[in-house]
């Protein structure tokens, strides 16, 4: 378990399948609704978990997975390749790493807990060498209209460079850049609209595609999100690496692959 000075929560890689199974139990908590349907696919298999922990109770607060892909040669086995044509990004020549399935507890509203799985994340970037991150951001719910403001800015400032640009692949899409070409967003209106995630990554640097993706099996609309790591600003890239130093030696696991 790693562990930071003043924190309350613990993060680390799930090791047996009791782990597993509590991560796909508060998956399908968050994106369901109910616990008693977890939520798990083929991929978990090819996966490390992440989990983060309360340290008082052990208590399970958030988790996500983490797919390494050596190249972007590897990309069509991911997640996001379901839904998206990433064509652009298969000749990524660096090293991947696909974040998904993010969550946490609907019960805690403990800010503390994003942090730490950033810096979690960070030591694995570290670790891995990652050059690239990516995934699919969720926004809750299939109506768009919500979320006006929000899209409005990702269209206007945040979408992907033209060269990695996701390309519509599924059959449902809300294409926002398109039709909210011009659009003026109210700025804070749209960051209360958007997944705490995904200001994370906008904060960072991460760019998105220019539409959105209608998941009617989980709820909700979700946006390719990448981030190039060598473009994150220098002070927020500092203080990535010192967070991820801090829990590098306790997260650390041989091998970016399913629990036993």
């Amino acid at each position: 378990m790693a562990r930071q000075a003043g924190s309350r929560y613990g993060v680390r890689f799930a090791r047996t399948a009791a782990d597993l199974k509590a991560a796909q139990r508060l998956r399908g908590l968050t994106f369901r609704g109910d616990a008693d349907a977890p939520d798990g696919d083929a991929l978990d298999a090819r996966c490390g978990h992440v989990l983060v922990e309360r340290l008082e109770d052990g208590a399970l607060v958030a988790c996500f997975r983490l797919l390494p892909l050596a190249s972007g040669a590897e990309i069509a086995g991911s997640y996001a390749a379901r839904h998206y044509d990433l064509r652009g990004l298969a000749g990524h020549a660096g090293p991947l790493l696909e974040m998904g399935r993010f969550c946490i507890h609907p019960d805690c509203r403990d800010p503390d807990v994003l942090r730490l799985a950033w810096a979690g994340l960070g030591a694995v970037v570290s670790a891995q060498g990652t050059q690239l991150m990516f995934g699919c951001t969720s926004f809750k719910g299939t109506d768009s209209a919500p979320y006006t403001d929000a899209f409005a800015m990702l269209a206007a400032g945040h979408l992907a460079p033209r060269r990695w640009l996701p390309r519509v692949k599924a059959s449902s899409v809300f294409r926002f850049a398109r039709v909210l070409r011009g659009t003026r967003p109210d700025r804070a209106a749209a960051l209360r609209a958007m997944p705490p995630l995904l200001r994370s990554y906008l904060s960072l640097g991460g760019w998105v595609s220019d539409h959105a993706v209608l998941d009617r099996d989980l709820d909700t609309l979700h946006v390719f999100t990448g981030l190039d790591i060598a473009s994150i600003p220098p002070v927020r890239a500092r203080a990535l690496r010192t967070m991820g130093a801090e829990l590098l030696d306790g997260l650390s696991a041989p091998t970016l692959s399913a629990p036993a």
